[in-house]
């Protein structure tokens, strides 16, 4: 933003100015990509890595900030992934090329992408990403300096997705258009262009070594996690997709009658038909059909960052899901989205990734959103049950991981303890438990610490039973005697001998 935009956003909305300023100030990137320092891990010596860099910054102004600051060889193994996908959807997405020449490409771009020396320069001069393809040998050459077991997760992924993005690219050849009939084909292309992306990463995460083995296995969840991103990018670009005829929203749910009939008029027969004049009402019906949809993923996409024990890997991933759940809340009963397309506003946006640190503090912001999502729910929506439903999901979800009733605080020292709001009911129940478990633990050991001095014939601890409490009281009484007398005697010597003194 320039100089001018920020004094005008200082005097429209002081609020937003503060969070950006403090996001200025306080958020720095943890990680220089360029440093020398960090040429072992981000490849910046190499000339072909460098370019790979500068193509991650082209191709991906919203992800590239975060990918750098994944910690170790692990951003650089991410963008070489994310170049590799870019580059086949760019394939995929050119409406220029004709179907008998993007088949073979697609369908063989596991195996170009490891042929030394490719590049491909027949994309249409509009494509935005063609550039990449004309240098693709860059990519090519630093991919063959993995490891194998990198390697081979990032061709195996790449071997899914042009399968799924072939059987796509020919269905829009042949008819002209891109439909989606049933939600079970929309969450099928959803996981081709975007499901497989996280579970490539999370493969890629556990054979890195920065989180556990077993969540390379995690691929429900994975998958949830790309398919709550993807579904939210297709309900906001509902007008610029239209107008590319490729309607991905499935007609299993714009085409409902139960949305029509809400407003006493015949179901959707076009997806266009959304935007025109006096559809308005029954647009809004259809467009909460499909956030229900997504919002049907949040849960497993907070399971799954709960599995994160990596700082620069839990931020790589939340950041994403939480700006994903603040898109859904603005799209959300808003017919300006199919006027045009509409993103979060900056400050928003910043505010976000700072608080995206963390489990509880992500979950409060999916808490947060789907309270600001259901508050917007009329009775009169026919999906009103559902979206009460879905975020009510959410909320339960905080409440059994996060209770809304402990807090954590931490001391001068810097140890943190858990704290519980006094004017909360709940807070008695647990009070009372932690001290019944206390007292608990505590005859446990007494009663171990017991039997074992018995097993070794040794005496019992010290103070248990009567003689042991009169045989200390004795020793605390002899103590204060002996006390007392040397301070008399040093008393009646001060006194004794006082006028020799002087």
């Amino acid at each position: 933003m320039g100089v001018m935009s920020m004094l005008v956003l200082l005097l429209t909305h002081p609020v937003e100015f503060r969070t950006l300023l403090q996001y200025k100030i306080w958020h720095e990137a943890n990680r220089d990509i360029s440093a020398p320092s960090e040429w072992k891990h981000s490849g910046w010596d190499r000339k072909s890595m460098r370019r790979c860099w500068e193509f991650l910054d082209l191709t991906s102004r919203s992800f590239s900030g975060v990918i750098k600051e994944v910690e170790g060889d692990l951003a650089r193994l991410i963008c070489l992934f994310y170049l590799v996908l870019r580059g086949l959807d760019t394939i995929e997405d050119d409406m220029t090329l004709p179907d008998e020449k993007k088949q073979p490409l697609l369908r063989r771009f596991h195996e170009l992408t490891v042929t030394p020396g490719w590049t491909f320069n027949e994309n249409g001069p509009d494509e935005n990403d063609r550039q990449l393809l004309v240098e693709y040998n860059v990519v090519i050459d630093e991919l063959l300096t993995l490891d194998a077991k990198y390697r081979d997760v990032i061709l195996d992924i790449t071997l899914k997705m042009e399968t799924g993005m072939a059987d796509y690219a020919h269905r829009a050849s042949t008819t002209g258009e891109v439909y989606v009939e049933k939600i079970s084909d929309y969450d099928l292309y959803c996981h081709y262009v975007a499901g497989l992306v996280g579970e490539g990463v999370t493969r890629l995460f556990s054979v890195s070594g920065k989180e556990a083995p077993w969540l390379g296995e995690q691929l429900e969840l994975a998958n949830s996690m790309g398919l709550m991103l993807q579904k939210t990018n297709i309900i906001r670009d509902y007008r610029e997709d239209v107008e590319d005829k490729r309607y991905f929203w499935p007609r299993e749910i714009w085409g409902r009658e139960i949305y029509g009939k809400a407003v006493g008029r015949p179901a959707f027969t076009e997806m266009a038909q959304m935007y025109q004049p006096g559809n308005e009402q029954q647009a809004l019906w259809v467009q909460s059909g499909m956030v229900v949809d997504v919002l049907g993923h949040a849960v497993d996409s907070l399971d799954y960052l709960r599995l994160l024990k990596t700082q620069s890997v839990f931020n790589f991933c939340a950041i994403p899901q939480t700006m994903a759940i603040a898109t859904l809340c603005l799209c959300f009963m808003n017919y300006e989205m199919f006027q045009r397309n509409i993103k979060i506003r900056k400050a928003e946006a910043a505010s976000l990734i700072m608080r995206s640190t963390n489990p509880r503090d992500v979950a409060y912001i999916f808490r947060d959103y789907a309270r600001k999502i259901h508050s917007k729910a009329v009775p009169e929506d026919p999906s009103f049950l559902q979206i009460s439903v879905a975020c009510g999901k959410i909320e339960q979800w905080c409440e059994q991981h996060y209770p809304s009733f402990v807090s954590v605080s931490a001391s001068a020292s810097g140890t943190r303890q858990q704290v519980f709001d006094s004017y909360d009911a709940r807070s008695q129940v647990a009070e009372a438990t932690e001290k019944r478990d206390q007292e608990r633990a505590w005859q446990k050991r007494l009663a171990a610490a017991s039997a074992n001095g018995k097993a070794n014939g040794a005496a019992k601890p010290l103070g248990d039973g009567k003689e042991e409490f009169k045989e200390i009281l004795m020793y605390v009484f002899g103590a204060f005697l002996l006390v007392f007398g040397v301070g008399v005697g040093a008393v009646w010597l001060f006194l004794r001998y006082y006028d020799r003194f002087l």
